[in-house]
C-alpha cells in the first residue's frame, strides 16, 4: 500500500489534511482538524429559514418530552435548509429551545457531523480507521484526493463533491468502506471510488451497496432531521458477512437464554445473600 505522505501548505491534491488543514508541522507539531476551525461564518448575511422551517423545527421539538433533546435532529433540518450550521441556524434553533446561542453552538460545533463551511452536493467519506485502512482506505482517499484536485473536507469546484476521511461507521466486515452521504459502498477500490463519483456527477443514479439510491446531501439531513422520505426499505439493508454469526448460531442450535421475569422477593433475596 502507498503511503500517503503529508506536504506543505498549498499542496492540494493527495494531501492528508487539505490546504486549509496544514500547518508546518516541524513548527507546530500539529495539524488543523475539526475542532480548530473558525466557529461559525458570521459574514453570512442571508438564510433561507423562513416561518416555514420555524414550524418544522417547532414540530421536532414537539416529539419529545425534554425539548431541548431536540437539538440534534433541529440542526439537521438547518442543514437541510442552508447547506450547512448558520449563525441564522443557530439563533432559530436557540429561539424554539429557549437556550442561549452559545449553548447551541457548543454542540453544533462539537460535531463532526455538523458541517460550518458549504457542504456539495454529495458528501463522501472514507473510512480511515484501523481495519479500513488496513484493507486499503487510504489508498481509496488518496486517489480520490488526486482525482478530485481537493483536500480533506474540502469541496470541487462545480459544487458537486465533498470529500472527507471519515472514523469507523461500524461495516469492518466490508472493509474498506465508502460513504455517500451516509449510504454504505463495500468493499471499496481506488477505481470503484473514482467510478462513483464521477457517476455522481453526471447526475446518473447510484444505488448504494446497501441501502437505497443516493440521494443529495441536503434531501439525507432532511431524513435525518426526522422527515422520512419513503426510501428506508429501498435496496438490501444487510449482507451475508455481516449475518455470519447469527447463521453460525442456527446451524449449532445456539440462542439466548431465556429471561426469568423476577420474583416480588428476589431483590431481598440477594441482598440476604450478599449480606
Amino acid at each position: 500500500m502507498t503511503a500517503v505522505e503529508p506536504q506543505g501548505p498549498g499542496a492540494r491534491a493527495g494531501t492528508p489534511l487539505g490546504d486549509h488543514g496544514l500547518e508546518d508541522l516541524a513548527g507546530h507539531g500539529h495539524a488543523k482538524t475539526h475542532f480548530d476551525e473558525p466557529s461559525l461564518d458570521f459574514a453570512a448575511t442571508s438564510t433561507a429559514i423562513d416561518e416555514g422551517v420555524v414550524a418544522e423545527l417547532r414540530l421536532i421539538a414537539s416529539r419529545y418530552p425534554q425539548a431541548r433533546s431536540a437539538l440534534l435532529p433541529m440542526l439537521h433540518l438547518v442543514q437541510s435548509v442552508e447547506g450547512r450550521v448558520t449563525p441564522a441556524g443557530i439563533e432559530a434553533c436557540a429561539a424554539v429551545l429557549d437556550l442561549s446561542t452559545a449553548e447551541v453552538s457548543g454542540v453544533a460545533t462539537f460535531y463532526t457531523m455538523y458541517k460550518r463551511r458549504p457542504v456539495g452536493k454529495y458528501h463522501v467519506g472514507v473510512c480511515t480507521t484501523a481495519l479500513c485502512a488496513i484493507m486499503g482506505g487510504d489508498e481509496v482517499f488518496s486517489r480520490l484526493q488526486s482525482h478530485l484536485g481537493i483536500g480533506n473536507d474540502e469541496t470541487t469546484d462545480d459544487g458537486a463533491i465533498t470529500l472527507e476521511h471519515i472514523e469507523c461507521n461500524a461495516a469492518c466486515d466490508y472493509a474498506p468502506l465508502m460513504m455517500v452521504n451516509w449510504e454504505f459502498f463495500d468493499d471499496t477500490t481506488p477505481d470503484g471510488a473514482v467510478e462513483v463519483v464521477e457517476a455522481l456527477r453526471a447526475g446518473v443514479p447510484v444505488q448504494a451497496t446497501r441501502g437505497a439510491r443516493v440521494a443529495t446531501w441536503k434531501e439525507t439531513e432532511r431524513v435525518l432531521a426526522g422527515f422520512p422520505d419513503g426510501r428506508a426499505d429501498e435496496g438490501p439493508t444487510s449482507g451475508p458477512a455481516s449475518r455470519l454469526g447469527l447463521q453460525i448460531a442456527r446451524e449449532r442450535g445456539w440462542h439466548a437464554p431465556t429471561p426469568v421475569p423476577p420474583g416480588p422477593h428476589d431483590e431481598g433475596d440477594e441482598q440476604t445473600e450478599t449480606t
